[in-house]
């Protein structure tokens, strides 16, 4: 509820980190499986996504603005639901579920935010991960799967991001169409990927 006034003042305001952002490098580094520190970020906005990461092995370092990600010597299979916040975000639903493709055992996932958010398990599964479908809410992850590197297609935001995630750990090259999805909700995202060490382009048709 919004209660107008007669006159504006100046103030000072400073936009908070993308938290999904964050999300998604955090998951990035714990499937590649070496230290990587993500700055600039808030570790409270995140905390979901930090339980459900030390559920599946990963060692973390969290300082006030930063997080640490170590290598894991395994990782587990988890149990995943979506929730509205603080709760585990629905955006984080796809990259995760990369990430789930190279645990050990199997991963069940809920996601009772979106309908039909599952798309982009089609495409991991062309990459040789085991993932089944139960209801278009509910899917099932068995891994650890060897993914080797296909042309798939981002379905949305979110799904693509997935795909970016399982293109750097899969074995072979990864072609990686429709990246206008990608770019809604990432800026520069595979100038990021590389300054981590993946191999990753941005091709162009004349190209």
């Amino acid at each position: 509820k919004i209660v107008g006034v007669s006159k504006l003042h100046s103030c000072f305001h400073e936009v908070v980190p993308d938290y999904i952002e964050t999300g998604t490098y955090m998951i990035l580094a714990s499937a590649l499986g070496d230290a990587i520190t993500i700055e600039n970020i808030i570790p409270d906005h995140v905390e979901s996504l930090i339980s459900k990461l030390e559920d599946v092995g990963v060692p973390m370092e969290i300082g006030v603005d930063y997080i640490n990600i170590k290598a894991p010597e395994k990782l587990k299979a988890t149990n995943v639901k979506t929730q509205v916040y603080p709760g585990f975000p629905t955006d984080l639903q796809q990259p995760f579920a990369a990430l789930l493709t190279q645990a050990i055992g199997k991963s069940v996932i809920n996601e009772t935010i979106y309908e039909n958010r599952f798309q982009n398990l089609y495409e991991l599964n062309k990459m040789g991960a085991t993932t089944e479908l139960l209801t278009n809410q509910k899917a099932v992850i068995v891994g650890p799967t060897k993914l080797t590197g296909k042309t798939v297609r981002a379905t949305d935001l979110r799904a693509g991001a997935a795909l970016v995630i399982a293109g750097t750990v899969a074995e072979g090259e990864t072609e990686i169409y429709n990246l206008q999805h990608i770019d809604r909700g990432y800026e520069n995202i595979e100038e990021k990927f590389r300054k981590i060490g993946a191999k990753i382009e941005r091709v162009t048709e004349e190209d």
